[in-house]
């Protein structure tokens, strides 16, 4: 009993400790946020497009579309993929198969975010600028949203595709069984049972490999163009939040105001990743909720 208790102690202890560390670094962000909160409203930091840091002009409004744009771009491509290789997976691949892709994406998933954005520099957008681009306007150097999304993309596919097995994994043989004994194919079986079981979990895995993708930094730091600007098509050069963050952040401490902007940029990348990550929390216990 004592060890029961004990064990119990240190566990809340550690979860506890877990929900003060995330308090601790929303309340941090905040605390250094505050003084460009003080000189600027939130509306106006929000919808401004001006960003001359000497003059005291702070609009992240281009670095937030940047960042929609990429994220989108990259969910766009890597979520069929995605959900089709981990039906291919779970419902039709022969073991043999599983036993060499697997370890495939183990690999995917565990390369540094910078090997895939030399790999974007090297490939992605020369493609871009010399094959892609010339068949839609005169000129691009190929470091544009496209290019982020795709390197973007990629890096979320293993994430995705691991978080697809283990939803479909979740649905009961029996039911599989049931429904080929009905006379069903087992395609009808994937789209009709298991894609209908499992779609609220599909959600949540997806919310999930949106916050992902939000704040990678340095694969689309490499690729993205980083100009500031509202890009107005993917053959656009953009920069989001954590590009700004990065390639700024150190070179301009000795200038507070600049300093309290970008650990505003932090916190606004803080609170859109946790919205998406309680919203996919919210679907995974309703979808526990209507399994039970």
């Amino acid at each position: 009993m004592v060890k029961d208790k004990l064990a119990q102690s240190v566990m809340l202890g550690l979860c506890l400790f877990s929900i003060l560390m995330v308090v601790t670094i929303a309340v941090g962000l905040y605390l250094k946020s505050s003084p460009v909160l003080e000189n600027k409203s939130l509306w106006s930091l929000l919808s401004s497009s001006e960003w001359r840091p000497m003059k005291g002009e702070f609009g992240f409004f281009p670095f937030i579309i940047g960042t929609v744009w990429v994220t989108v771009l990259a969910i766009a491509m890597a979520f069929p993929i995605s959900l089709f290789t981990a039906i291919y997976l779970t419902e039709y691949a022969k073991s043999h198969v599983k036993k060499f892709v697997f370890p495939a994406l183990d690999i995917l998933a565990g390369l540094p975010s910078v090997i895939y954005g030399v790999w974007g520099v090297l490939v992605i957008v020369p493609w871009i600028s010399n094959r892609f681009a010339p068949h839609f306007v005169d000129f691009s150097s190929g470091y544009t949203i496209l290019a982020a999304g795709i390197v973007l993309g990629i890096m979320v596919i293993p994430l995705l595709v691991s978080l697809f097995i283990e939803v479909f994994s979740s649905v009961p043989m029996e039911l599989r069984e049931a429904s080929l004994a009905l006379g069903a194919t087992r395609w009808q079986t994937t789209h009709k049972v298991v894609l209908r079981k499992t779609l609220s979990g599909v959600a949540a895995a997806t919310v999930l490999a949106v916050s992902r993708a939000m704040g990678e930094t340095i694969a689309v730091l490499m690729v993205c163009g980083c100009v500031i600007g509202i890009p107005k098509s993917i053959l656009d050069p953009g920069y989001p939040i954590p590009a700004l963050i990065a390639n700024n952040y150190g070179e301009m401490l000795s200038m507070p105001l600049y300093e309290s902007a970008l650990m505003f940029a932090a916190l606004i990348l803080f609170a859109v990743v946790l919205v998406f990550n309680l919203l996919s929390r919210i679907i995974l216990y309703r979808l526990e909720k209507t399994q039970q």
